[in-house]
């Protein structure tokens, strides 16, 4: 069966190198908003009895979910025999528990509302914490790729005599994986979480790796402030600027900015989110499922 692919805004470098891997054809999409704020959708490409793969990282979801809805339904009107979802970044993970009487559910409500209108998912690393799989909140088959693999490779061809440090314990099985892969030993920061921008971090044994290049690896660096607390925090101790390894690099408002002015030697992200610190592709990984995925 023949897979046809389409990128929202903002996709299409990720869109093309899939759909030169796969071997897909390159859907032509128009999309626009009308003077008052609604969104156009058109597809233009014959789509009827193929394969859809729809290519959208969802970081700043809320703007891109309308369009995307439209497009997965007006694909499976056409005629589509399916839509696939690689949303290299899937967002409206945190809120996976209700802290406080009556705050909404998001990550429950997302997944269903995704799930309502793409038929299959495939993702990286998605930030589970309370939750042991996305098949807990989502009814579609989801594909779960994780980027450690990729992450250790580029230290180990990288950085001189690394330590890998995690964020929190709740890091400390992933970040354990990427040092072992890495050949480099790590530790984790035990931090305080005081608010959503306010976070200490202490760095236990840190004399340790005194004469190490320090590596901050994390899944998300969202607003960074926990990165900017290690920076800070090694310097003061006297280690080599440190560099920071990101799987999604969200950087919400200046934070990247921030980090940088920091001291932070080096920032380095996956290209989940696209963004001038990317240095690590996805693109082959998300590649090498589809084509397993095609196969009879």
């Amino acid at each position: 069966m023949n897979t046809i692919i389409f990128g929202l805004p903002g996709n299409e470098r990720l869109m093309d190198q899939l759909a030169e891997t796969i071997g897909a054809t390159r859907g032509e999409l128009s999309m626009r908003q009308f003077p008052d704020g609604e969104s156009y959708v058109r597809v233009v490409s014959e789509v009827k009895g193929m394969e859809a793969i729809v290519v959208c990282t969802l970081h700043l979801p809320d703007g891109k979910l309308l369009p995307l809805l439209y497009l997965c339904r007006v694909l499976k009107d056409l005629g589509a025999v399916s839509v696939r979802l690689v949303a290299p970044y899937l967002s409206y993970m945190r809120q996976d528990t209700v802290f406080k009487p009556g705050e909404a559910l998001t990550s429950a409500y997302f997944a269903r509302l995704l799930s309502s209108f793409c038929d299959r998912l495939t993702t990286i690393d998605p930030h589970l914490h309370r939750r042991s799989s996305l098949a807990e909140i989502y009814s579609v088959p989801c594909t779960v790729l994780h980027a450690a693999p990729l992450i250790s490779a580029w230290i180990k061809a990288n950085v001189k005599d690394p330590v890998l440090i995690g964020p929190d314990s709740e890091s400390e099985q992933w970040v354990s994986v990427v040092a072992k892969d890495a050949d480099a030993p790590f530790t984790v920061l035990q931090k305080t979480r005081l608010g959503d921008a306010d976070v200490r971090v202490s760095v236990p044994e840190v004399e340790r790796y005194m004469d190490r290049t320090p590596v901050l690896v994390d899944d998300i660096i969202s607003t960074a402030r926990t990165m900017i607390e290690a920076v800070g925090h090694l310097k003061r101790l006297g280690l080599k600027a440190p560099i920071c390894v990101g799987t999604h690099g969200v950087f919400a408002g200046s934070a990247y900015e921030d980090l940088v002015g920091a001291g932070a030697g080096q920032v380095v992200t996956c290209n989940t989110i696209p963004h001038p610190s990317n240095g690590i592709d996805v693109g082959e990984l998300i590649s090498r499922t589809l084509i397993k995925d095609q196969q009879p």
